[in-house]
């Protein structure tokens, strides 16, 4: 779908949320890592909402409550404290995070506040223990360039990780309390980006500067983007949990298609003359109907005692099958909405059926039962009594939503780029003032000595990097912008492998086996450092740095070692390179007398291809061509 995004009047503001590297967490001594020892302690909690001092309740928090999901909280005495268990108030807050939050508001010429206030964000999704967050403005202000263009930044704040989700049993969520209490830095932008692609320039620019601070964590989970996007018709969406630099335009790019469908159904319904009256909250049971259906969902509903509910949708006859964006279409929102408020597995709807196991007299008879006209679509939920008429109820609101066009929300992004409903967008009312946690006040000394070890500017290290090392341009960016540009020179400082070669493993290669599915994350600096020294030492060959990355990932604390023994690599020996080379050489005389030197790169290629990533290439390759030299001069001999 092509689309003019200054035509349609794209607006996009980023939050960037990323880890900072500091010894401990923000409000107490606790280390700021993530554990590595067994669970030790858990307890369960259900949190409420509470009203804001105008006595208004924030509808996301109203939202959360009324899913009645409790909480199931797993900690261990080293990883936390009493603090992130809510059984003791927080400490001060941590003075290297000020600092590092102080360093990047003055890297991007924010205006720095004078005194530290710390605020509580209503959050009752139970990823914070209190039901709330907690955070604190650093900066106003600033900019960041993209491209000979500076986009306004709003604020630069300082805040709190939540607890790590370990998992869901029916009305209980599991967390790991070790993440919660992690500082955070969250840059927001303000919307003046235009395209997805300059959305993906100013998170690349912002995270370069982040991460030549040298104190910002590096890896999945550490850092996020959030998205705030609208064109003009819509409405601003808050799209969450952007993990991957690469899938930021994407998301925006969808997020564009998706009110645009949007905006054309809400066309097409006042086309139709439809009035926000027309739809009504009558539920008919119509369970008889599919008394001897072959539909599973619906037969398990109704061997657990459930009812079939449907309610008649007038005029959206072929609109809720119309995608939005790529395999969502307006039946997938209203089945989220359906899901979150009625605790259902889905629906069914009239523009898919019949399927899934559901025949064409079982929707006739559906569309009798409702006095369903042509225009009209169906909507049908098997389950509970109850939950079938809060499902429904659900699907009902968000057809009167479709009315208006595109509903303000908030979604999260599923890994290719698409979104799925999560709650209502917050509200003024889920912030108020943090009383157990002092000023902080910023002194004009604190500032200039900060101000005076300012971190290089990320050109200049790219350009360091570049002439330095030999690479090119692309390669340099790219260690940067992956923050790998520290390990990468460690690497070549310790062993003898080449820039080039270090440089495309930690690129190009590691991006390759992401794709793949291969969970590179997992694998620690340590092990990439002794992947290398192995290379060096002549005990691997570059070759097999895919699949010793690949194993490490798979198998924890283990060693690069460790991994050659588990992959069963072992080197040959010189004597049996120089055997295979000769024996090479010997079958191949004709075509080396004919190209010469030439002759070294397809000879390479049938040799390393025998010997399976069991020698090194510069090894061969020395062997081969002081070979070739050999019989060139032997035959050049009278």
């Amino acid at each position: 779908m092509s689309i003019d995004f200054s035509k349609v009047g794209l607006k996009v503001g980023i939050e960037i949320h990323q880890q900072l590297k500091t010894r401990y967490k923000l409000f107490c001594s606790c280390p700021a890592d993530l554990s590595t020892v067994s669970p030790e302690i858990q307890f369960y909690r259900r949190l409420r909402p509470t009203q804001s001092e105008l006595g208004e309740v924030d509808p996301a928090a109203g939202f959360e409550f009324r899913r009645g999901r409790g909480f199931l909280y797993q900690t261990d005495t080293r990883s936390d404290c009493l603090v992130e268990v809510d059984e003791e108030p927080p400490h001060s807050l941590n003075d290297e995070a000020i600092d590092i939050c102080l360093t990047v508001a003055l890297m991007m010429s924010s205006k720095t506040i004078d005194e530290i206030h710390v605020m509580r964000k209503i959050v009752i999704d139970g990823s914070n223990t209190t039901g709330f967050q907690r955070t604190c403005i650093i900066a106003l202000g600033g900019e960041v360039p993209a491209e000979g263009k500076k986009i306004p930044i709003q604020t630069v704040c300082l805040e709190e990780d939540a607890a790590r989700k370990t998992g869901e049993e029916e009305s209980t969520t599991n967390y790991n309390l070790d993440r919660l209490g992690i500082p955070l830095i969250e840059i927001a932008t303000a919307p003046a980006i235009h395209t997805p692609e300059e959305a993906e320039r100013v998170a690349l620019t912002a995270g370069r500067i982040l991460r030549t601070t040298r104190r910002v964590r590096r890896g999945l989970g550490t850092i996020r983007q959030d998205l705030n996007v609208s064109v003009e018709g819509g409405a601003l969406v808050e799209i969450k949990g952007v993990q991957k630099l690469d899938l930021v335009a994407k998301v925006v790019e969808y997020e564009v298609q998706r009110q645009l469908a949007l905006i054309g159904i809400k066309k097409e319904l006042e086309k139709r003359g439809l009035r926000r009256e027309d739809l009504e909250d009558r539920f008919v049971n119509i369970t008889p109907v599919f008394e001897k259906t072959r539909s599973q969902v619906i037969q398990k509903a109704l061997e657990r005692g459930g009812v079939v509910l449907a309610v008649r949708l007038p005029k959206f006859a072929g609109l809720l099958g119309r995608e939005l964006e790529p395999n969502i279409r307006l039946g997938t929102e209203m089945s989220d909405r359906a899901r979150f408020w009625g605790g259902v597995g889905g629906i069914f709807h009239s523009d898919e059926l019949p399927g899934y196991g559901i025949t064409s007299p079982e929707a006739q008879a559906a569309n009798s039962a409702l006095g369903a006209e042509k225009l009209d679509a169906l909507v049908l939920v098997a389950d509970t009594p109850q939950n079938a008429e809060d499902a429904l109820r659900a699907v009902v609101l968000r057809a009167a939503e479709a009315l208006e066009g595109v509903p303000s929300e908030t979604r999260s992004a599923h890994p290719e780029g698409t979104t799925h409903y999560t709650r209502p967008r917050p509200g003024a009312a889920r912030m108020y003032p943090e009383t157990d946690v002092p000023p902080v006040p910023i002194s004009r000394e604190r500032l200039e000595r900060l101000r005076s070890a300012l971190p290089v500017d990320p050109e200049r290290i790219v350009e360091r990097v570049m002439k330095g090392y030999g690479l090119n341009r692309k390669l340099a960016s790219q260690l940067l912008d992956a923050g790998l540009d520290e390990l990468f020179e460690r690497i070549i400082h310790e062993t003898k492998v080449s820039p080039s070669v270090v440089a495309v493993s930690l690129t190009e290669t590691m991006k390759s086996l992401e794709r793949d599915g291969v969970a590179v994350e997992n694998i620690s600096e340590a092990q990439i450092l002794e992947t290398f020294q192995l290379v060096s030492s002549g005990l691997a060959a570059k070759e097999n740095i895919p699949d010793i990355f690949t194993w490490l990932s798979k198998h924890g604390d283990s060693s690069a070692a460790q991994a050659l023994d588990g992959l069963g690599i072992r080197m040959l020996p010189v004597e049996d390179l120089e055997r295979a080379v000769d024996a090479v050489v010997g079958k191949s005389r004709d075509m080396i007398l004919q190209r010469k030197m030439n002759a070294v790169g397809p000879l390479l290629g049938t040799l390393m291809r025998d010997l399976r990533g069991r020698a090194s290439a510069d090894v061969v390759s020395r062997i081969l061509r002081d070979r070739i030299q050999k019989e060139l001069g032997d035959q050049a001999t009278p």
